[in-house]
């Protein structure tokens, strides 16, 4: 069997396969954050960061319009600063948390990004958000892990491949960036 083939062969089952009817409310969730200027938070480890970053320079750039306000998204894993300081002093488990500790408030938004949902410093994350009444998104994979449980909203992407995860998180990410745009065109285009 052809091995490209079958990838995009099992990556189109996965998608029929992923429980998708939470993203109708992770975008309002997105959207009241816009309109209340609320900080929006996102994080992941290896290629989860990848998309953490990506969805964070997304959802800030692509969805700038001149008569809304922007988005104030933070993408926790970008500053390898700050991440280094807290993995080498505090520990690894503490990357994520204690960034959330200083900068967010109540209502504000913490969205995870774990393909096992079992990563410590991202289930420390989102027990330190929900303690601090942030609204927490959880994107996981495999069978969702602990994230599937502490995460408010949480979209399992059914598969043990890192690769279709990701690829499936990606896509859940530009979903959500597609939906704003259309609801929200620039006036006169």
């Amino acid at each position: 069997m052809d091995p490209l083939s079958t990838y995009f062969q099992e990556q189109h089952a996965l998608l029929d396969a992923t429980p998708t009817a939470s993203l109708a409310a992770i975008l309002e969730i997105l959207e009241q954050a816009r309109a209340e200027r609320r900080r929006i938070f996102v994080f992941g480890n290896g290629g989860s960061a990848s998309t953490a970053s990506h969805f964070a320079a997304d959802l800030g750039k692509n969805t700038v319009r001149s008569h809304m306000p922007r988005f104030q998204i933070t993408c926790l894993n970008d500053s390898m600063a700050i991440f280094s300081a807290y993995a080498n002093d505090d520990g690894y488990e503490c990357v994520f948390a204690e960034p959330l500790l200083s900068h967010s408030t109540a209502g504000d938004v913490a969205i995870a990004i774990s393909a096992s949902g079992n990563s410590p410093n991202i289930l420390r994350a989102i027990r330190v958000a929900n303690e601090h009444k942030l609204i927490t998104i959880g994107l996981a994979g495999m069978t969702g892990g602990a994230l599937r449980d502490l995460a408010q909203h949480c979209i399992v992407v059914p598969s043990n491949s890192y690769e279709h995860i990701e690829d499936i998180h990606l896509m859940l990410c530009h979903t959500l960036i597609s939906a704003i745009k259309l609801r929200h065109p620039e006036p006169g285009s």
